[in-house]
C-alpha cells in the first residue's frame, strides 16, 4: 500500500512542487532523502514556525544542505500566513 500511495504522490512532482508550508508528511516523505522521521519532524517544526524559504529546511534536524540539493525543483516555501 505505501508504495502505491509514494508512486501516486510522486507522479505529482510531474505537475507541481511539494510546499514545505503546507505538505502532509506523505506528501514530505516522496522527497529524495526525506523518510517518515524526517517528514514528522518538518510538520513540527512548522507547529511553532514558518519556512520562509527552501534554504530554512536546514533548521529541522538532520536535514543537510545536500538533501535541498537533492530536491532542487522538486520543493516550494510558500508564502508564511500569520496566525
Amino acid at each position: 500500500m505505501r508504495i502505491l500511495t509514494v508512486t501516486l504522490l510522486s507522479a505529482g512532482f510531474l505537475f507541481g512542487a511539494v510546499d514545505i508550508n503546507t505538505a502532509n508528511a506523505q506528501e514530505l516523505a516522496t522527497l529524495k532523502d526525506i523518510g517518515d522521521k524526517k517528514a514528522a519532524k518538518i510538520i513540527k517544526y512548522r507547529e511553532t514556525k514558518c519556512f520562509g524559504s527552501v534554504d530554512e529546511l536546514t533548521k529541522v534536524d538532520g536535514i543537510k544542505t545536500k538533501v535541498i540539493e537533492k530536491n532542487k525543483g522538486n520543493i516550494t516555501a510558500s508564502k508564511c500566513k500569520t496566525k
